[in-house]
């Protein structure tokens, strides 16, 4: 046989943005982010040890393991999982679910790919013009619909609810499905209180859904979620996405939960049953002891007071070094503009060469083309995402140091043009 075999899978699936970067700057600085030396202000994960300076508690080293946990998992979760997390929401706000409106899944993405990929036809999803790049390609991998809703300096990257469900120029039946991550990711712009309540209210009208990833939840004082303000769940489309990978500092588990009416529940059920096959036992026992309730309730108060101090300190030294600072105030990234006439793009390619790397706007701009049009520019070529979490709070000064001498460098040459 000669030549090249043509591969039976499609092409058109890129990287996420994220892994792009991170691949760009495997084959600048020849070694991966996370090894010794460098700075992985590009990637979206907690610290995993205890946040002891706040009173956090320990995490769990082991889970025991019986014969029965090597069955087949059940297709919508372990038992007690759901039970945990129903207490979970139920005491800290008020909500009335049942294990019922509890989906398990392999971490947070997972249960936001099924929601998509099982939309009906005339259901168009609006979501922001900036928000976590996954997204982008979930909703194009799912043959998703949707419009785009403006994130702008005007309405200071925190456009209302209503623009969410702004119908013009749509058929009279279709349903709009806004897609929020709240705490919002990049700008930790975050909707809670009365604004909250207003979205949900919103979403459980006629002809109206939410799919509310609350992926940050537990970085916001105080920790907020959608189902606090939810009237009745189970004659709704609301969806709300939750996991262990942030707040309960767990990513590598890989557990998230999808909370949603019994119907709707039971549809995303019947898909495990031959698209997923469940989630390993082991892991679900590990989210266990992470929900357990007075160990969580101690976790939630560190985490909100440790993510706090670190966003108000590497805040106020990004404005003295005249970046312009759009950071709500939750979630663990900075939304950051660089001054006229730098783009992140450059800055990053600095940065690489110093172990380090930021996240390009670009990355998070829902509206531009998944071919990677070249025509195509992005209104957010100077804006880029910085990641405190997963930053010791020792390594402060010497973040702030290197990121200073790279970017002071860049406007100097930039003058000198």
């Amino acid at each position: 046989m000669g030549g090249k075999v043509e591969s039976f899978l499609s092409d058109n699936c890129p990287p996420m943005g994220i892994y792009e970067t991170l691949y760009a700057f495997r084959d600048s600085f020849g070694q991966f982010m996370g090894t010794e030396g460098t700075h992985p202000w590009s990637q979206g994960f907690p610290l995993t040890t205890p946040l002891e300076k706040f009173g956090g508690p320990s995490l769990p080293s082991s889970v025991d393991v019986t014969p029965e946990d090597r069955f087949y998992p059940k297709a919508w979760g372990h038992p007690a999982l759901r039970e945990a997390i129903v207490d979970y929401y139920n005491s800290r706000y008020g909500s009335t679910i049942t294990p019922e409106n509890v989906m398990i899944f392999a971490g947070g993405r997972p249960g936001i790919y099924t929601v998509m990929a099982f939309l009906k036809e005339h259901v168009q999803v609006s979501i922001g013009n900036i928000e976590w790049p996954a997204y982008l390609d979930i909703m194009e991998q799912t043959n998703t619909k949707y419009q785009i809703v403006p994130f702008t300096k005007e309405n200071n990257f925190h456009p209302s609810n209503a623009s969410y469900y702004d119908r013009t120029g749509l058929d009279p039946d279709t349903c709009m499905m806004p897609v929020i991550s709240n705490p919002q990711n990049p700008s930790g712009q975050t909707r809670s209180g009365e604004e909250l309540r207003e979205l949900i209210e919103m979403a459980e009208q006629p002809g109206n859904g939410i799919l509310l990833d609350e992926a940050y939840e537990m970085f916001h004082s105080p920790s907020v979620s959608g189902i606090e303000f939810v009237q009745d769940l189970d004659n709704s489309n609301v969806f709300i996405a939750g996991a262990c990978t942030k707040g309960l500092q767990s990513p590598g588990i890989r557990i998230g939960w999808m909370i949603a009416s019994k119907t709707n529940i039971e549809t995303m059920a019947n898909y495990s049953s031959f698209g997923m096959g469940g989630v390993s036992h082991p892991s679900q026992h590990y989210a266990v002891k992470l929900l357990e309730p007075n160990r969580v309730k101690q976790a939630r108060k560190a985490v909100e007071e440790h993510y706090n101090w670190q966003r108000e300190r590497y805040g106020k030294a990004f404005e003295e070094m005249g970046l312009g600072v759009y950071t709500g105030n939750g979630g663990f990234y900075h939304w950051l503009e660089l001054p006229e006439g730098m783009t992140s793009g450059e800055l990053n390619k600095r940065l690489f060469k110093r172990g380090a790397a930021i996240l390009c706007a670009s990355d998070c701009d829902m509206a531009r083309p998944h071919s990677k049009d070249p025509s195509y520019v992005t209104p957010y070529e100077r804006f880029f995402r910085f990641s405190f979490g997963p930053l010791l709070p020792e390594t402060f000064e010497s973040d702030i140091q290197l990121f200073k001498e790279v970017f002071d460098d860049y406007r100097l040459e930039i003058q000198g043009a």
